[in-house]
């Protein structure tokens, strides 16, 4: 039975949001000395030995599961991090890291839609119209864009972020779907087939890399450590203790601290617009989980 939030849980979602909400400003900076094929295969990398490494001192096992979830775990792999971390580091080529981290604000409301047609979770009303808000402030985020498709790199850049939330939706459903695993383990092995995958593309298109200068070298090994490895495990136990409704208050976090930290460190200049979709999806997101959301936070 999930427990109400201790102050060890909100001081856990707290810390995710900061975490994923700056990942967006690291990869910037990792840009700034690496290809981003590198930035995707470092990152993916990393973060697979470290929790590969976590599997042997807890003493955590192979699974032997069956065909099903070997397959699941493939298909998670791509779509949690091979694909999604390449759109996002193409992407934040041309785009301010605080455009990646907005878009990103809308994965769970990719996710709702897809739940109804590919999971047990229908989209009644309160759902349909929180999904509609949210999709109307992704499209004033990626307005002016669709506008010049096909007028340099920006554009496509900013499709490939949407895309990249589109990824991480697609592989919510099927890790929902996915035969029963240790968390960890599944975390581990999705890394590592990302990483399998993107070595080879890495060594073909980008070659062996080497050190590119303090700023994005750190930048490039925080990302692997941080918030692929160390977040996934803090989220992981945020969820064991306070459940994956909780867990959804850092949805609401991310696209803040990607603006707050590209402004402040990175010096991106902030549109209106980025303004706008902000609230847009952030009232949508609130609308679609509403009675989740105050359940949790008055235990009604």
């Amino acid at each position: 039975m999930v427990q109400h939030p201790t102050s060890r849980d909100w001081s856990g979602v707290i810390a995710l949001g900061l975490i994923w909400g700056g990942t967006f400003m690291i990869v910037a900076m990792a840009l700034e000395g690496y290809g981003p094929i590198t930035v995707a295969t470092a990152r993916t990398t990393l973060g697979a030995m470290m929790l590969l490494g976590l599997m042997a001192v807890t003493n955590r096992k192979l699974p032997s599961g069956s065909a099903a979830l070997w397959t699941s775990v493939i298909v998670i792999g791509i779509l949690s991090s091979a694909l999604p971390f390449v759109l996002l580091s193409w992407g934040q080529q041309y785009v301010p890291s605080a455009f990646a981290g907005l878009s990103m604000a809308a994965i769970p409301l990719m996710v709702l839609p897809l739940a109804h047609f590919f999971s047990d979770e229908p989209l009644n009303l309160r759902r349909f119209v929180g999904v509609t808000l949210g999709f109307c402030g992704a499209l004033v985020l990626i307005g002016p864009g669709l506008a010049q498709l096909g007028q340099g790199s920006e554009p496509l850049a900013q499709l490939a972020c949407i895309g990249a939330a589109l990824c991480y939706s697609l592989a919510s459903i099927f890790t929902r779907q996915c035969p029963p695993i240790d968390p960890v383990v599944l975390a581990a092995l999705t890394l590592l087939v990302g990483s399998v995958i993107l070595l080879p593309i890495m060594f073909v298109t980008e070659g062996v890399p080497t050190w590119e200068g303090t700023r994005p070298s750190i930048a490039i090994i925080v990302l692997g450590l941080v918030p692929t490895a160390f977040a996934t495990l803090l989220r992981v136990s945020v969820i064991r203790s306070a459940g994956s409704v909780f867990m959804t208050l850092v949805n609401y976090q991310v696209p803040i601290w990607s603006m707050v930290f590209g402004a402040w460190v990175l010096s991106e200049a902030l549109p209106l617009r980025f303004f706008v979709a902000l609230a847009m999806i952030l009232t949508g997101l609130a609308i679609s989980q509403w009675f989740s959301l105050r359940k949790m936070l008055t235990g009604r």
